[in-house]
C-alpha cells in the first residue's frame, strides 16, 4: 500500500486535463497533423514516378494508414491513455516493445515539425523576403506558448488554423475543374524502365520510390490517440476522430492529385515547389493563387502547431513511464506538460538550423513506417493475447485488416530506402542510439514493471478527480 501512495503522489503531479476534447475536436486534431501535405511535397512522387505510377502509391499507402487507423481505432477504445502507439505496444510486447514504438514515433514527431518550419521559413521568405534560423526560433516559441496556455484552448486554435487550410484546398478544387483535361495527366515522356507505359512512365520502379511522397499525403494521422486522455469519452471520441480524420483526408488527397496535375500537367505539378498555386495561375485564377498561396502557409502552420501537441503527449507518457527523465512528465496548474514541450521543441529547433527540410521529412518518414509496423503488430498480438479484453470498437476485418497495414508497412519503409538511402541509414543510426539508451539505463528506472501495473495506477488517481 505505501508504494501505491508513493506513485499515487507521483502521478497526480503529472495529470492531463480530461474531458477537453470531443470527437469532432480529435478529427480536426487529426487532418491539421496531415493538411500541410496536400499543399506541397505529394507531388514530388509524381517526378518519381509519373501520374499513373504516384497513383498506384497512392491508393497502396491510403489502404495502409486506412488498414492501421481502423487497428488503432479498436487499440484507443480499449486502452485509452496518451502514449497512443507506444500504450498499445507495452501491453502487446511489454516494455522493450513499447519503447521501440515509442521511440520510433518520438524521431517522427520530433523530426516533422523541424521540416516543416524549415517549410514555413520558405514560404515566409515568398510572402515577405524574410527568412532565416531566427523566423524557425520565432515560430517554435509562438506556438509552444500557446500550447502552454491550455489544451482546450490549443485545439480550438488549432481548428480555425486547419479550417483556413481546408478552405484553401476546397476553393482550389471549384477554380480548377473547368480547365480540368485528362490528356494533362500523361505528358510524361515513357522511359525503359521495367513495366513503364503511358499511365506509369517510370515503370513499377519509380512506383516503388514514389511510396514516401504518397506517405506524405496522410503522415501524422496516426497521431489521434495522442489525446485520448483529454478526450471527453476516449473509448467513443478517439475511434470516430480517427476514422473521421482519415476519411476526409482521402478526399482532399484525391481532390490535389487529380485537379493539380490535370491542370497544370504531370511534369510540372512533378516539379512545383507550390503545386496548388502554379495550377491555379495555369488556369488564370491569379488573385485566388495569391489567397491560396497565403492560406498554404496556413496549412504549414496547422501541422506544424499539432505536430507539436502530439510529440508533447508522446514524451510526457514515455516520460511518466520512466523510458524518458521523469522531469518531462510535470505538468502545469493548467494540467499542461510543459517541459514535455519545451525540450523537443529545442531539439527540433537544433535539427532545422541546417535547413534540410527534405532530408528531415525523410528521416521522419523512416521512424514513421517503423511504429507503424509495431502498431500493427501490436494489434495482432493483443487479438491472440487478450481475447477478453473489452474493445468498445472492433476493427472491421480483424487480425487481417492489421496484417495488410503490416506487409504494406514493410513495402512503404523499403520505397524510402530506393528513394533516399542517406534519410534510412541516419534514422537507423538515431533509433539504434536510442535502444542503447533504454538497455544501458532507462529499463532500471520504469516506474511500472509492466503495462497492467501502469494502467491500474491511472485508473486510481482518475477516480480522485
Amino acid at each position: 500500500m505505501p508504494e501505491i501512495t508513493i506513485k499515487q503522489d507521483y502521478l497526480d503531479k503529472r495529470q492531463l486535463k480530461k474531458g477537453s476534447a470531443g470527437w469532432l475536436l480529435l478529427s480536426g486534431l487529426g487532418i491539421s497533423y496531415v493538411i500541410s501535405g496536400d499543399f506541397a511535397g505529394w507531388n514530388f512522387g509524381i517526378a518519381e514516378a509519373g501520374w499513373g505510377g504516384f497513383v498506384i502509391a497512392a491508393i497502396l499507402m491510403a489502404l495502409m494508414y486506412f488498414a492501421l487507423v481502423l487497428s488503432m481505432a479498436e487499440m484507443s477504445a480499449a486502452i485509452p491513455t496518451a502514449g497512443g502507439g507506444y500504450s498499445f505496444a507495452r501491453q502487446a510486447m511489454g516494455p522493450i516493445g513499447g519503447y521501440l514504438t515509442g521511440l520510433a514515433i518520438l524521431i517522427e514527431y520530433a523530426l516533422a515539425p523541424a521540416a516543416i518550419v524549415i517549410f514555413i521559413g520558405a514560404a515566409v521568405e515568398a510572402l515577405t523576403g524574410i527568412n532565416g534560423v531566427w523566423v524557425y526560433a520565432l515560430f517554435y516559441a509562438f506556438f509552444i506558448g500557446i500550447h502552454l496556455i491550455g489544451v482546450g484552448e490549443a485545439l480550438k486554435f488549432m481548428m480555425v488554423i486547419t479550417g483556413l487550410a481546408v478552405f484553401a484546398i476546397l476553393a482550389t478544387a471549384v477554380a480548377l475543374m473547368s480547365e480540368f483535361k485528362s490528356s494533362l495527366l500523361f505528358d510524361i515522356a515513357v522511359t525503359d524502365a521495367a513495366g513503364a507505359s503511358t499511365f506509369m512512365p517510370m515503370g513499377w520502379y519509380g512506383v516503388w520510390a514514389s511510396l514516401p511522397f504518397a506517405m506524405w499525403l496522410f503522415l501524422a494521422v496516426e497521431g489521434v490517440p495522442l489525446a485520448a486522455e483529454e478526450a471527453v469519452e476516449p473509448a467513443k471520441d478517439v475511434p470516430r476522430g480517427i476514422i473521421g480524420a482519415m476519411l476526409f483526408l482521402l478526399l482532399t488527397g484525391t481532390i490535389v492529385v487529380v485537379l493539380c496535375a490535370g491542370t497544370a500537367g504531370a511534369s510540372a505539378t512533378g516539379k512545383s515547389s507550390i503545386p496548388l498555386v502554379d495550377a491555379l495561375n495555369v488556369c488564370g485564377s491569379h488573385h485566388l493563387a495569391v489567397v491560396v498561396n497565403v492560406l498554404a502557409l496556413a496549412g504549414l502552420v496547422a501541422s506544424f502547431f499539432s505536430i507539436i501537441y502530439g510529440y508533447s503527449r508522446l514524451v510526457f507518457a514515455l516520460s511518466r513511464a520512466g523510458y524518458l527523465p521523469v522531469f518531462l512528465s510535470l505538468t502545469s496548474r493548467r494540467k499542461v506538460p510543459t517541459w514535455a514541450l519545451i525540450i523537443p521543441g529545442i531539439f527540433g529547433f537544433m535539427a532545422s538550423i541546417g535547413g534540410e527540410g527534405d532530408l528531415i521529412l525523410a528521416m521522419a518518414v523512416v521512424g514513421a513506417a517503423i511504429s507503424y509496423a509495431l502498431i500493427a503488430l501490436s494489434h495482432i498480438l493483443l487479438r491472440i493475447k487478450y481475447p477478453d479484453l473489452l474493445r468498445p470498437y472492433k476493427t472491421p476485418g480483424g487480425m487481417f485488416t492489421s496484417a495488410l497495414a503490416f506487409i504494406l508497412v514493410l513495402i512503404a519503409l523499403s520505397g524510402v530506402y530506393a528513394f533516399d538511402p542517406r534519410a534510412f541509414n541516419y534514422t537507423m543510426i538515431l533509433y539504434l542510439v536510442g535502444v542503447l539508451y533504454f538497455l544501458l539505463y532507462s529499463r532500471n528506472q520504469l516506474i511500472a514493471k509492466t503495462a497492467q501495473q501502469e494502467f491500474e495506477l491511472l485508473t486510481l488517481v482518475k477516480g480522485e478527480q
